[in-house]
């Protein structure tokens, strides 16, 4: 019915519905029935009137449901078919409204029952019963019992319909009994009812026995009793748990009863012939036992509690049915039965608790396993009757190929030639059995071949399944709980609760026998997903041993996976050792010897993959089946997931999957992954192309195994890491000794683990990076560069891991990470020194702004280098360098900056790349150029870093060791920079020394101003001062022999072709780079305590250097001398080339171009010092405070460098004193040049105490360095063209340097001026070179002569070839003069007679006249000397009395003699103008004795007098050869002079002042001497004039005769006016005894000569008087 039943829609259609039913009734039985009819129509009204009067219709109905029911009984009794439906429908309905009172329920069941009884209507009976049952609980007790038992009876009809409906019927009536039994439990408590009772009568009838309640049952089947039974357990176990009386029946009854039953079962042996036994054996009858089993299971499922002993009982039994023996039948059901156990782990693990856990109790849980093991391998081992078939001739199998290995698609097992199918028997985790649900059947069924076997391997998966699932879950459970325990008490200890204990229990029972039966399985098994199921169930297995912490067992269960993973018999040790210890195990189950079997290898399985196996000694090839391949991703499953549990395992895992890695030929790629490689080891790898899809997969698989080793604890990480370190040993011993291809698994996979663990590197980085670095060492190279490669690889992804906290401000890690790489500089293979160098170089670009402490590690790894290590790898290090350099300094911490001088310093100095070593100079420049920028901030980092340092040594009690100590730490930094440089000037390579040294001097010369004052005093003496000792001894030592042009293509020049010339370029610039030093630092030096001592020590290297043997070094060292005297020196285009500084590239300091002095013009000394410093160094030099200037005129500095200029110049201009051959080496021309020009600046400085004993000196070097030759290959560069006078620069300076002295002379005290006449002897020593080139020792040397006279051929064979020394005499001259000039009066000059000695040194240009080297000399000379004495002679009249020009005037007589007069004949070329010239000269001597000396004859020796007019008589006779020609004749007759000298003599023969007796004795010796002279003119002319005849004369003669006559009318006409007494009587005898010769004289022809005559003769008239009495008189 659609509604409720209480509604009053369904009350009134009941009361509708009853009518209608009633009147149906009364319809039917109108004839037959009258009773029935009457009860049915007051029926009717009755109900109309409940209906009237009650509100409650339905509860009225009931009260009087035995009225209302009553035609409806009535109705059943017709036993009419037709009525009895009506009348049954109807009571249902009753029924069915719940309007049935218990004793019209009671009469109803009678009226049944006599229906039953007479066989009518059975179905309808059996709803009925059932409608009244179930609607509600009116039936119960007797009734009830009626009711049951009436729905047994009907069970045994023979009607099969009927039979089927009442079995359930009965069924639903049982149950309908317990569950009111449940339902009144829960409500009232009550009082038990039927339910036990029946319970019990279950037990009877099962049993045969007779019921106690279900009375007038009349028979009954014990299998529809035990199937009652099962059901009933089944579905109340609560029931019989909480019901005494039921626990107490299921023990005492039900249990015994199932006991008995299975009794035939067990005695029974398959096979055994009933004959044998004395009693005969109640064979095993299919539908009991297999009902037996299903009670048995309902019992252990839900009363195991209450059962235990006797459930021990049942499962031993259940054991036994597993038997071999057993027939097939009962195997199949007993299989069922433990299947079902399998799926309930709880129940197995309460066997365990109750039997295999207690002392003397069976082993339960193990015998169940066992057996189930012990069963499987029986079908496998005993060919039974199933299985036997398929041996023969497989029927139902695969086809008559089975055995003979033809693939099938059927899923099956297959061992050793037994092949079993395996088919589908249930969803997995639920044990559904096929012949346990089999009730109808009474034979035993025929059990298809395979399943027993299929059922055995759901049942032994399930097992596993349920045990670890469960005890997982629980162990879960249980660690959550510890760490909150933990979390709440962090100081208590968590105890482990019991449980623990049976878990280790259940697995320890179950293990062996599941291992055993897993491994043969997988063995045998042939279909991919019964493999897969069962490599699952060994990877659970070991992953819960190991999380019990069974080791054994875990490595058991590891073991065979591993080697299902590998070939047949592959010899893997790791495995079989532990095979070895399992296989020796047999476990004997009640008499059953359980072995564990090894694998067969004649599984017919598909070849996937050929390939090597990796030992030591070459073998054949192995081969690998799909199903190794299956194992293997099994395995790589189980280290994925549970790796955390591996524990030791990991070596065999790791082993194992290294070996198939080898195989598969996967090698390892960028970050260890591995990647299928190409067949490295030759063709023998052959892959199918199945396997090369699956490749890409399982190396992603073990690329995430390696990945999910960040999941793992501490604990299992060092498993992990200790297993692939032992693996990689193995792999290295096995690569020794042959470089055969290595297995680089182990490597590739610590790299990998490594990396995907840096959160916490840590802890395995000692252990990793300690392993590599020896794989690292390992002389296979492949191993080796794999070694290298992972751990730069785990180094660069450390330091570029974010760590927390960061490296930065964890020093330790940091540190910790960077050692590897160090170790890595002790490996002596060049690969792997590269690979750490490149990486290095990645490190840097990567993270080097990060390294911080890190730093001295790096840089240590850089600085590793020695020079055996080949050019790549220093060049790769020095890149590593470079980038420090160029981008890192700031961000190193300063404690590190002088690492980084060492190491570039050590690539300065490693010889395999020149290149490097230059630019690593280089480098230290950029360095030096850092230190200046940041001095402030390193100075401050160092000095708080040196106060930690101090701190540490103090509480140490130790002294701070650095190097350097004293001075503060920043200038240490420089010091270590400059001391490196030093150590690069010495290099063997001059490229690396000329570098360095002009790094060194240009670092200190740009940045020496930060450091501190002492610190100076260890760079002049340990740094400077050390590098110019070395650098002596290795020149001085240097090898002489020419270097051949270096490999081929290097030529090298002229200049630089031996060890030696070198050195030299190394000397000078070290030279001047110190001397560079103290000049621009003078004031700073000149603090420090022993700056003298200094000075000393630098002199004396300049003083070796200038005297080297080498003119590069010895001109430079001048240089540098006169640098640090600070002298300017003027820079002519001559010695520009000469200049070995600025060919050297050092900027000439100081020396600034002045116009080419001259004599007269002194050299400057340039503006003051100051200026000059701060000019040269920019800003940088400050100013030095005010009195430096005074100190650096410190005198003992100056006397120090005079006495090495001294000490240089006499060793160096020293002419050689051996023959010529032995001729070693001469100072050029530009180094003598520089020495003298030193001394005017030097001079100046020390003039104050300049002593006489000084210039001596002085003048013994000037005179040595002028006379030194030139070498003839010089010459024509220094050399002036020879018709030019220049001076060369060597002469200028020698004539400057005593220009300095006169002038210093000159303005100094008094006292100087006795140096004078040394400087005139100096000069004049000069001048004669004019004449007589001075000799230099005994020298075979060219001179050049005037170029007029004989061209010189330049380069004459003479190697030698001296000066023109004419200019320089020439100039010297003019010096004289002028300084006679000035020194004239001066009281030295006269003493030492000065001007005797510069006429005594003309004479010998004047007297040469002609015959001088040069023309210009003589005329010099003559000029020279007119000065001279025109300033001269004065002096020396002033000084007659005193007698010391005495000697002077003879010299002076013979001087104008040698002169007038000369021996020497012009040259024949010479032109008359040029004569006229020269007679001008003699003329001009004539007129300054006329207007010099002869007006001053009365101071003047008488002597010296005679002699001039002697000569002027001389001079004023023509004197001439008669061998000249007419016109010729004309002019060399100097005319002009004679008539000069003629007239002089006149002029002196009277004079009208005669003031003193002296002038009139020279009036009278001029007088005597003209007369004498007209005389012989006039002599001459007459006898010539005769002789020539018709002839005239020549011109000059006529002149001459003319020029007497006229000078003896001049001389008639001054005798006249002269006083008488004035005139000598000799005189006056002389005149008139010329008359006759004047009258000879009238026949001449000329008539110029006559008119001359005629004046001449004139005054003689005067003569014509006597005279002699006016004398006699007195008179006037």
């Amino acid at each position: 019915m659609k509604m409720s039943t209480s509604s009053p829609e369904a009350v009134k259609k009941l009361l509708e519905n009853m009518q209608t039913d009633l009147r149906s009734l009364s319809m039917e039985c109108k004839k037959k029935f009258p009773p029935v009819k009457e009860a049915a129509e007051s029926g009717i009204v009755k109900i109309k009137t409940i209906a009237a009067r009650n509100t409650d219709i339905l509860a009225a109905l009931k009260e009087n449901s035995s009225e209302v029911v009553q035609p409806f009984l009535m109705g059943c009794g017709t036993k009419e078919p037709k009525i009895t439906q009506l009348c049954l429908a109807a009571i249902q309905r009753l029924m069915s409204h719940e309007v049935v009172s218990e004793a019209a329920a009671g009469n109803i069941i009678n009226m049944l029952w006599q229906l039953m009884e007479n066989g009518l209507e059975e179905l309808k009976l059996l709803q009925t019963v059932l409608v009244l049952l179930t609607t509600n609980t009116v039936v119960h007790d007797e009734v009830l019992s009626k009711a049951i038992v009436l729905c047994f009876r009907l069970h045994f009809t023979k009607d099969n319909i009927t039979n089927n409906t009442a079995a359930a019927t009965v069924r639903q009536v049982v149950t309908v009994v317990f569950e009111r039994m449940v339902a009144e439990d829960e409500r009232f408590k009550a009082e038990l009812n039927g339910s036990s009772v029946s319970a019990t009568d279950l037990c009877q009838l099962v049993n045969a026995d007779a019921p106690y309640w279900l009375v007038g049952m009349t028979e009954m089947t014990r299998t529809f009793g035990l199937e009652l039974l099962e059901s009933v357990l089944n579905d109340f176990p609560g029931v019989f748990l909480q019901h005494q009386e039921f626990s107490f029946l299921l023990k005492e009854r039900v249990c015994p009863l199932v006991i008995k039953l299975f009794s035939p079962n067990i005695k029974f042996r398959q096979g055994s012939s009933s004959a044998a036994s004395p009693v005969p054996v109640e064979k095993p009858y299919f539908p009991i036992c297999m009902r037996l089993l299903r009670v048995v299971s309902v019992l252990i499922k839900h009363f195991y509690s209450l059962l235990v002993t006797e459930c021990e009982i049942f499962l031993s039994l259940l054991v036994k049915f597993l038997d071999g023996e057993k027939p097939q039948w009962l195997r199949a059901v007993a299989v069922e039965s433990v299947h079902r156990l399998c799926v309930q782990p709880h129940l197995l693990r309460s066997f365990c608790q109750s039997y295999d856990m207690k002392q003397h109790s069976t082993k339960v849980f193990r015998d169940i396993v066992n057996a189930l093991g012990s069963f499987i391998q029986s079908l496998f081992i005993v060919p039974n009757a199933g299985n036997a078939a398929a041996v023969s001739a497989p029927a139902g199998g695969p086809g008559a190929g089975g055995v003979s290995g033809n693939l099938t698609t059927q899923a099956a097992f297959e061992y050793r030639g037994t092949w079993i199918p395996l088919m589908t028997v249930s969803v997995q985790g639920s044990a559904k059995a096929t012949y346990l649900e089999m009730l109808d059947k009474v034979e035993p069924p025929s059990i298809p071949e395979g399943y027993a076997m299929s059922v055995a391997f759901s049942a032994l998966l399930d097992l596993v399944r349920g045990i670890t699932t469960m005890i997982e879950r629980e162990l879960s459970a249980e660690e959550e709980a510890a760490a909150e325990f933990r979390e709440a008490h962090p100081d208590q200890e968590w105890q482990p609760q019991p449980a623990h204990l049976v878990w280790e229990e259940m697995v320890n029972a179950c293990w062996c026998g599941l291992l055993a039966a897993l491994s043969l399985l997988l063995d045998a098994s042939t279909d991919e997903t019964a493999t897969e199921n069962i490599l699952k169930a060994e990877l659970t297995m070991a992953s819960l041993c190991g999380r019990l912490g069974l080791v054994t067992p875990r490595d058991a269960f590891i073991t065979a996976i591993c080697k299902a993973s590998l070939p047949p018999h592959y010899a893997l040790t790791v495995l079989s050792s532990n095979a070895a210890s399992l296989s020796s195990k047999a476990y004997s189950i009640q008499g059953q010897s359980v072995q564990i079997i090894s694998p067969s290898s004649e599984s017919h399985q598909q070849v996937v993959a050929v390939g090597q196996p990796l030992s030591a000694q070459p073998q054949g090839t192995v081969v690998l089946t799909a199903k190794n391949i299956q194992c293997m991703r099994t395995l790589l499953n189980l280290a994925h997931c549970h790796g955390a549990v591996l524990g030791t395992s990991w070596q065999l895992v790791l082993a194992t999957l290294q070996h198939l890695v080898w195989i598969l030929g996967l090698k390892p790629g960028v970050g260890g992954a591995l990647k299928p490689g190409r067949a490295v080891e030759g063709p023998s790898t052959v892959l199918t192309t199945a396997v090369m899809t699956d490749l890409p997969v399982i190396s992603n698989i073990l690329s995430r195994l390696f990945e999910s080793s960040q999941y793992l604890d501490d604990v299992s990480l060092h498993h992990l890491i200790n297993a692939l370190c032992s693996l990689s040993l193995e792999a290295m011993e096995m690569a020794y000794g042959n470089n055969k291809e290595p297995s680089l698994f182990a490597v590739a996979k610590l790299l990998e683990t490594g990396l995907v663990n840096m959160d916490r590197i840590e802890i395995l980085w000692r252990p990793l990076t300690g392993h590599l670095l020896e794989v690292c060492q390992h002389p296979n190279s492949r191993m080796r560069e794999w070694g290298a490669e992972a751990l730069t690889a785990l180094i660069k992804a450390g330091l570029a891991f974010k760590h927390d906290p960061p490296l930065a401000q964890n020093q330790r890690l940091q540190l910790l990470l960077l050692n590897p790489l160090k170790e890595l500089s002790n490996v002596l293979h060049a690969d792997i020194r590269q690979k750490q160098l490149e990486s290095v170089l990645q490190i840097l670009q990567s993270q080097g702004d990060s390294l911080g402490p890190g730093w001295p590690l790096v840089l240590g790894v850089i600085g590793a280098i020695r020079n055996d290590q080949g050019e790549s790898l220093i060049r790769t290090a020095f890149q590593c360098l470079q980038l420090v350099v160029t981008d890192f300094l700031p961000t190193m911490p300063c404690t590190c900056l002088q690492i980084v001088v060492d190491v570039a310093g050590s690539f300065g100095l490693q010889n395999q790349e020149l290149n490097i070593s230059l630019t690593s100079i280089g480098l230290l420049w950029n360095i030096s150029d850092y230190f200046f920028q940041r001095g402030e901030t390193i100075t401050l980092e160092l000095e708080r870093e040196e106060e930690a340092l101090q701190k540490q040594a103090q509480e140490k009690g130790e002294t701070l060791n650095r190097p350097f100590h004293p001075a503060p730490p920043f200038d240490c930094l420089w010091l270590c920079l400059y001391a490196k440089l030093g150590e690069l000037c010495v290099d063997p390579r001059p490229a690396v020394r000329k570098s360095a040294g002009q790094t060194l001097f240009s670092t200190i010369a740009a940045h020496g101003t930060l450091l501190q004052q002492p610190t100076w005093h260890i760079v002049v003496w340990k740094v400077l001062f050390h590098l110019l000792d070395c650098v002596r001894t290795s020149s001085t030592t240097a090898d002489k022999e020419k270097i051949e042009s270096g490999g081929g293509n290097i030529l090298i020049h002229h200049s630089r072709d031996t060890a030696e010339k070198q050195w030299a370029e190394t000397w000078v610039l070290t030279l001047a780079g110190v001397a560079r030093i103290f000049n621009t630092r003078r004031y700073l030096l000149q603090q420090l305590g022993d700056f003298f001592e200094a000075w000393e020590v630098l002199l004396n290297h300049i003083q070796s250097a200038a005297l080297s043997k080498n003119n590069e070094v010895s001109l430079a060292a001048l240089k540098s001398f006169q640098e640090i005297l600070q002298i300017v020196t003027p820079v002519k285009d001559s010695d520009k080339a000469g200049d070995a500084l600025a060919a050297m590239g050092v900027p000439p300091v100081l020396i600034d171009p002045i116009s080419a002095s001259g004599p007269g013009r002194p050299l400057l000394r340039s503006d003051s010092l100051v200026e000059r410093l701060t000019r040269y160094n920019g800003a940088e030099l400050q100013a030095p405070p005010p009195g430096e200037e005074s100190a650096l005129e410190d005198s003992a500095l100056w006397w120090s460098a005079w006495n090495t200029w001294y000490r240089t110049g006499t060793d160096s201009t020293r002419p050689p004193s051996g023959p010529a051959e032995k001729l070693s080496f001469i100072p050029s021309q530009p180094y003598l040049t520089a020495l003298i020009q030193i001394f005017p600046a030097l001079y100046q400085h020390i003039k104050a105490n300049f002593s006489m004993e000084d210039l001596k000196k002085l003048g013994v070097i000037l005179h040595g360095a002028v006379s030194v030759p030139i070498s003839s290959d010089a010459s024509p560069f220094i050399l002036p063209s020879y018709t030019e006078a220049v001076l060369t620069s060597l002469q200028e300076a020698v004539l400057t340097a005593l220009d300095v002295l006169q002038k210093a002379i000159c303005v100094g005290p008094e006292n100087l001026q006795v140096m004078y006449p040394a400087i005139f002897e100096q000069l004049l020593l000069f001048v004669e070179f004019s004449c007589k080139p001075p000799q230099y020792g005994r020298m075979e040397t060219k001179h050049v002569a005037n170029a007029k006279y004989n061209q010189i051929q330049l380069f004459a064979p003479a190697e030698w070839v001296a000066l023109n020394y004419v200019p320089f005499a020439e100039r010297s001259l003019e010096v004289v003069v002028d300084l006679y000039h000035k020194t004239a009066c001066h009281k030295a000059v006269i003493n030492e007679k000065v001007l005797q000695n510069i006429i005594k040194t003309l004479r010998m240009p004047l007297g040469l006249k002609y015959a001088c080297p040069s023309e210009s000399t003589w005329k010099l000379a003559v000029s020279s000397l007119l000065k001279v004495l025109s300033i001269g002679l004065p002096v020396a009249r002033q000084h007659a009395s005193s007698g010391k020009f005495d000697t002077m005037w003879p010299e002076l007589a013979n001087a104008f003699e040698d002169f007038l007069f000369t021996k020497s004949t012009p040259p024949d070329n010479l032109s008359i103008q040029e004569f006229q010239k020269n007679e001008a000269i003699d003329v001009e001597v004539v007129q300054l004795i006329s207007t010099e000396i002869l007006p001053f004859a009365n101071f003047i020796p008488k002597d010296f007098v005679g002699q001039i007019m002697a000569m002027l008589n001389k001079g004023s006779i023509h004197s001439q050869s008669p061998s000249f020609t007419e016109a010729e004749i004309d002019v060399r007759m100097r005319e002009e002079f004679s008539k000069v000298c003629f007239e002089t003599l006149l002029q002196f023969s009277f004079s009208n002042k005669v003031s003193t007796p002296q002038e009139g004795y020279i009036s009278r010796m001029a007088l005597s001497v003209l007369l004498k002279r007209s005389q012989d003119v006039l002599r001459r002319y007459v006898e010539d004039e005769r002789l020539s005849g018709r002839c005239p004369l020549p011109r000059q003669q006529v002149t001459e005769i003319i020029f007497v006559l006229k000078a003896i009318s001049t001389l008639m006409d001054s005798l006249k006016k002269t006083q008488p007494e004035n005139v000598d009587g000799n005189t006056w005898a002389q005149v008139i005894a010329l008359y006759p010769t004047l009258v000879e004289c009238i026949t001449c022809s000329s008539s110029e000569v006559s008119s001359a005559l005629k004046e001449a003769l004139g005054p003689f008239k005067d003569f014509m008087q006597p005279p002699v009495s006016r004398v006699q008189n007195g008179e006037s």
